[in-house]
């Protein structure tokens, strides 16, 4: 679905990470950005069949390729990777959504989940595991999705959380700080015909545990 020009373009450009290549290779990078752009597109068309994204657009979910270098002591101007997030409102509407990263060397992924969540947000999670982590581990330990996503990412706290005791049947959840399930897919399966597929997989899957996490981390006491 990607063509191997754009993860060509990705890898040449780590190894020229400056402007003035950037430029100059302005082409490739468009045609990267604009290959990418027909996968979002055929991602929102066919997401939008099981799920309402509104009037969501390809620019709305597209990452920019620009560094915020402000405070960063690597100061290469340039991400390594494109990528876009696919959901109600887009990459920027702080709710969890489908996370597509393309990177070359097998670095390119699918996932989705409970990253860098707010105080509030982290406290509404511990609240509902303790109260009835069921519907989640119903989610996530679904033979199917542990599968497809066998890779989870985020913070663990060493210790149980303040409030919880140690011996607490799911302290296990209850000290994740983040929950992000992650699916590698290798330059092989990017650039074939049936990647947007592979993908559409991964997302329906994704679906029920992005919506709960939506749920409890967003709702209020009156809603």
């Amino acid at each position: 679905m990607l063509q191997s020009a754009t993860l060509q373009f990705l890898t040449e450009l780590v190894e020229n990470n400056n402007r003035e290549w950037f430029q100059e290779n302005r082409n490739k990078y468009d045609a990267a950005k604009a290959d990418l752009e027909q996968l979002v597109a055929f991602l929102i068309k066919e997401v939008s069949k099981f799920q309402d994204l509104g009037n969501l657009q390809v620019k709305d979910c597209i990452f920019r390729i620009n560094r915020d270098i402000r405070f960063s002591k690597n100061k290469a101007p340039y991400k390594s990777n494109l990528s876009a997030g696919i959901g109600p409102g887009g990459r920027s509407a702080g709710k969890i959504d489908y996370y597509l990263h393309i990177q070359p060397s097998g670095q390119s992924f699918l996932g989705g989940g409970m990253w860098d969540p707010t105080a509030e947000q982290l406290g509404k999670y511990r609240q509902e595991i303790d109260y009835n982590a069921g519907e989640l581990k119903g989610i996530i330990e679904d033979e199917a999705f542990r599968e497809y996503f066998p890779e989870i990412q985020g913070e663990v706290l060493k210790t149980a959380p303040k409030g919880y005791p140690k011996d607490h049947p799911e302290i296990a959840l209850l000290k994740r700080k983040e929950l992000f399930f992650t699916h590698r897919f290798s330059d092989k399966e990017v650039t074939s015909k049936n990647f947007g597929e592979n993908i559409l997989t991964g997302i329906k899957l994704l679906k029920p545990y992005c919506d709960y996490m939506n749920y409890i981390l967003n709702h209020t006491h009156e809603e």
